[in-house]
């Protein structure tokens, strides 16, 4: 809608601009609701005109290589079993001079194929011998296999698969249910609710102990999100705390900024966060130093990018992910020399970001979505660009923002918790399912081992995720 012509002065001038800002306004809203429903959710864009930093190029021979080494080690993890394949008595004979012995060349030819083996569960009886003295006064049994709790006949293994089937991979346990029963075990959903709570109940010390990690890290990234708690009108959230090797994960029953203060308390160092206030108790002076999320900022840039001016931004945002790119490729992350190449080439594109942002918000109506881009820079310039004085930092939320994602995914699937106490539960599993794949770690056979001696390890660190040693076959 067309603002009134400059010469136009009459009662309604005022009215009629402030009807085209919120026209412009409610256009710019609804193709953005019409794109979240219809169009694509990605943010990429094609490779702007910016000429890209000197870094040498890998040959195709250096890639093809890569590709071999990454294809290599994927593979390294699978059971691998060799299977000799005799050549047939008809092929034994040359077709050229007719003789019968063929000599063997080498090993052969290997022919790789992937099968898939079907799982299964199995039920185990465990026959304990019992011996009674002959003075009728003593009597001794084996000990009792391992199991999760008091009075139940399920083994560390299956409670491990449950809890991976829902942390790890999102299962709603209705589907577990039919799986299950597929596989020869009947298993009600009120049983499966069960071992999963008592999984949490035995591994809250290791949860606990996170916590305290996570208190006295001196970088840590943080973000929440909402879950649907049942019998309940308002939502429920669930945050994470995210340090270098830990992924922490505590639940709320609202946003409010009394769970940041509850998991750090009075610690310092540096928060990484979005510009949400309930953050702010624990950014005050003497606390954490606060660190922006340059992705918000983008994100809010994209929206509008149908915009000559919006290409500006997001070029010069791309430069600064370009240096981040090339500090990882040479593998100088969090170093004296990724503050050297922050500082030298960061540093002069984040000035021309906000030189963009004072000019657009001097062009702009606040209310409009460009307005509201450039005042969000504007506004946090100094927790966006807190990243160019310390290495450690990234230059982004996203770390925490991932972690989140298996929330996300839980959510369209199991839809909601229960109450309380389940949603506790779900964040102190999703804590050590989250950090076990974060190091590489099979949950299945981290969580099968902890669950089996995490009542009998006196030091609860040696379980934790990140120092975790698979047991000894040997014994």
């Amino acid at each position: 809608m067309a603002p009134p012509p400059d010469d136009h002065d009459c009662g309604w001038k005022g009215y009629a601009e402030a009807m085209a800002a919120k026209v412009d306004a409610l256009a710019s809203e609804l193709a953005a609701l019409k794109r979240q429903v219809h169009g694509k959710k990605s943010e990429r864009r094609k490779s702007s005109k910016m000429p890209a930093a000197v870094t040498h190029k890998p040959t195709p021979e250096q890639t093809a290589e890569k590709r071999r080494a990454t294809k290599a080690a994927r593979e390294a993890k699978l059971e691998t079993e060799i299977v000799p394949v005799p050549l047939p008595p008809a092929q034994c004979a040359c077709p050229k001079c007719g003789a019968t012995e063929l000599r063997v060349v080498g090993d052969g030819k290997s022919s790789v194929v992937i099968e898939y083996v079907p799982s299964y569960f199995r039920r185990r009886v465990y026959q304990r011998e019992t011996r009674a003295c002959r003075c009728g006064e003593y009597i001794v049994t084996a000990p009792a296999p391992d199991r999760v709790g008091e009075g139940t006949r399920y083994a560390p293994s299956f409670v491990a698969h449950l809890v991976v089937s829902k942390c790890a991979d999102a299962g709603a346990q209705h589907r577990l249910e039919k799986a299950y029963a597929r596989t020869g075990v009947p298993i009600a959903r009120s049983t499966m609710n069960d071992l999963f709570h008592r999984a949490a109940d035995e591994l809250r010390p290791l949860w606990s102990r996170m916590r305290v990690r996570v208190r006295v890290a001196s970088h840590v990234n943080a973000d929440e999100t909402s879950i649907v708690m049942q019998d309940r009108t308002s939502k429920a959230f669930v945050w994470t705390f995210v340090t270098a090797d830990l992924l922490f994960y505590e639940f709320a029953v609202s946003r409010s900024g009394e769970t940041p203060v509850r998991v750090l308390a009075e610690s310092t160092g540096a928060i990484q966060c979005d510009a949400y206030s309930g953050y702010n108790k624990i950014t005050k002076p003497g606390r954490r130093t606060r660190a922006g999320c340059l992705a918000h900022a983008r994100r809010k840039i994209f929206e509008c990018r149908e915009l000559a001016e919006a290409t500006e931004a997001l070029n010069l945002i791309r430069g600064l992910y370009r240096v981040e790119h090339d500090a990882k490729r040479a593998g100088v992350v969090g170093s004296d020399a990724h503050a050297e190449m922050r500082r030298t080439r960061s540093r002069p594109l984040y000035a021309r970001l906000l030189c963009w942002a004072r000019r657009v918000r001097a062009t702009n109506a606040p209310k409009t979505k460009f307005g509201k881009a450039a005042r969000y820079i504007l506004t946090n310039h100094r927790e966006l660009g807190r990243f160019l004085g310390d290495a450690a930092l990234a230059i982004d939320n996203n770390a925490a923002e991932r972690a989140l994602r298996r929330v996300a995914l839980g959510r369209k699937n199991f839809l909601f918790v229960g109450n309380e106490q389940a949603g506790r539960n779900l964040a102190v599993l999703y804590s050590l399912v989250a950090t076990a794949e974060h190091h590489g770690l099979n949950p299945l056979e981290y969580l099968t081992d902890v669950l089996t001696r995490v009542g009998k390890e006196r030091e609860v660190d040696a379980l934790l995720p990140d120092r975790w040693k698979p047991p000894d076959p040997a014994g």
